[in-house]
């Protein structure tokens, strides 16, 4: 069908045309109109705002739960890497578990058992108990955003299949960055357990409000056979594969015993993950759409993108805070307006995604970032708050190019009974890169400024007149040769870490500019949006 004919079908009675339906029994619903349709958005967005948020609300936290529970930060980095890995392995299960339950069930007891998994972790009296509440958190976690992308996409007409991307893009943006923010806050002048007490009233409302605008569009639970096996690889592998990347940092990537085991098992597993769910009759993950040219193309662009800009959006707060002088807040600050042009741009961009080729808007995005992220390649230890600030607000025009032409490619020409399958895979993805991104990134940062400290304190010795003549006017000052030494080294500190994070910045635009490439590789799909019925 063309796109032109699916968009003037969507906008005569909002229902797409027709399609066979799968015997079983129909799955198609009417979209929802008038006070149910914002009601229904409401809820999903406030649903994933508060599942994203979570995923990086703990992190500025950890040095308060660690001193709280009397173990190491190193420790209580688990508190991170628990949710990560359980979420990483429920995600792709969710066309399975979608099946199984109907998409409405599964969607409303995953709310609230994320509600009462917060509960329990606000209550954990020791780090082993808050580790195991995070694991269960992660868990019913993993449905939740596949799902409200799926059901979000049926609530609209096809034609404004774009603006319902469109909103569900704003709340997974937007939550990464407001996440250190509030939890920030909430950490300082409240105590940490509210970072997950404050999930409770926002859960229980959005489950209520999904029940009560969604419970008639659950087209109910099937028998369908669990394939223990492609169950049991998949823990296996994500669970080795997730470790691996966020302990690599930390125990020096593969000079360590432990991380060279966890890599042989992730690949091993993968492997007969892989070989597996091709050949099994019901597999467990449908691993076939990696078949389909525009699902391949769009997820990896999504996902090598989205690992870049999550490394970056971890790394420049990391930055402000440890080099620049900058509080939690004052860095949250410098860092929260991302959102203010992706919230303006993002309801034109959904508006037009059926009417652009998508390809164009992410090529848009991709040299938008590539631009900003070359612009912050130009930092020195002399920006002050307001260079930091223009490159972060120009980010967020680029951030409403980046999700939803990209999703329109990933669904383009997939039936609807597809989407819970093909949202879960796409989003498995694009989160493993973004824990990989931020893993890389930040051993790369670390190895850079090693490399540039070694080369800048070359320089500091008796040859040269420069530091000599510092180092003189220090003591002169009242320090002894140790304190002025040690005054030389943070400075000296200070530039290296500053001179790695551009050096970052500037192979992050260089990627950015190389990902327009890979878009290209898909074929055009105008209305692709919809998810189905509109491409080529």
């Amino acid at each position: 069908m063309s796109a032109n004919a699916s968009t003037l079908s969507g906008t005569t009675d909002g229902a797409s045309p027709p399609t066979p339906q799968a015997p079983p029994r129909p799955t198609e619903f009417p979209p929802l109109q008038g006070a149910q349709l914002v009601l229904g958005t409401v809820a999903l967005s406030l649903a994933t705002f508060m599942n994203v948020l979570d995923s990086s609300i703990a992190n500025v936290s950890i040095p308060a739960i660690s001193g709280d529970m009397g173990v190491s930060p190193t420790q209580g980095t688990w508190v991170i890497t628990s949710f990560a890995v359980a979420n990483a392995i429920s995600v792709p299960l969710t066309g399975w578990l979608t099946q199984r339950f109907g998409q409405v069930r599964l969607f409303t007891m995953s709310v609230l058992l994320f509600v009462l998994a917060s509960w329990l972790c606000g209550l954990a009296p020791n780090i082993g108990t808050l580790i195991a509440f995070r694991v269960l958190q992660g868990l019913v976690a993993g449905p939740m955003i596949p799902l409200s992308q799926t059901l979000l996409l049926a609530s609209y007409p096809k034609a404004k299949a774009g603006t319902a991307m469109a909103m569900w893009a704003m709340t997974v943006l937007v939550a990464p960055v407001a996440g250190p923010l509030l939890g920030g806050w909430i950490t300082d002048n409240v105590s940490w357990p509210w970072i997950f007490y404050i999930n409770i009233p926002v859960g229980l409302f959005a489950a209520a409000l999904i029940w009560s605008v969604y419970r008639s569009r659950d087209p109910g639970p099937r028998r369908v056979p669990l394939d223990v096996i492609g169950l049991f690889l998949l823990v296996v592998f994500v669970g080795a594969m997730q470790i691996m990347v966020d302990k690599g940092k930390e125990l020096d990537w593969f000079e360590s015993g432990e991380i060279i085991t966890l890599a042989v098992v992730a690949v091993v597993g993968f492997l007969f993950f892989l070989a597996w769910e091709l050949t099994d009759k019901h597999p467990i993950v449908d691993v076939r759409l990696f078949g389909q040219r525009n699902f391949v193309s769009g997820t990896l662009a999504l996902s090598i993108a989205y690992g870049v800009f999550f490394g970056n959006v971890v790394l420049l707060p990391l930055w402000l805070q440890q080099y620049m002088g900058y509080t939690a807040t004052w860095a949250g600050m410098a860092t929260a307006p991302v959102g203010i042009l992706a919230i303006v741009f993002s309801p034109w961009v959904g508006k037009n995604v059926s009417k652009i080729d998508p390809r164009k808007l992410a090529t848009v995005a991709f040299i938008g970032f590539g631009l900003v992220l070359w612009m912050r390649s130009l930092f020195n230890t002399q920006a002050d708050f307001l260079t930091i600030l223009i490159p972060t607000l120009l980010q967020g025009a680029a951030m409403a190019f980046f999700f939803i032409p990209l999703q329109a490619i990933v669904f383009s020409g997939l039936p609807n009974s597809q989407l819970p399958s093909a949202a879960g895979l796409s989003n498995f993805v694009r989160i493993t890169a973004g824990a990989v991104g931020t893993s890389l990134f930040t051993t790369l940062w670390e190895n850079r400024a090693a490399l540039h400290h070694a080369q800048l304190s070359e320089a500091v010795h008796l040859g040269n007149a420069t530091a000599v003549a510092t180092i003189n006017q220090m003591m002169a000052a009242g320090m002894n040769r140790e304190q002025a030494l040690t005054s030389i080294n943070r400075m000296i500190n200070q530039q290296a870490y500053t001179l790695a994070v551009t050096d970052v910045f500037y192979l992050s635009a260089g990627l950015f500019f190389l990902l327009v490439l890979v878009v290209w590789v898909s074929k055009p799909s105008l209305g692709a949006a919809a998810g189905g019925g509109g491409a080529h």
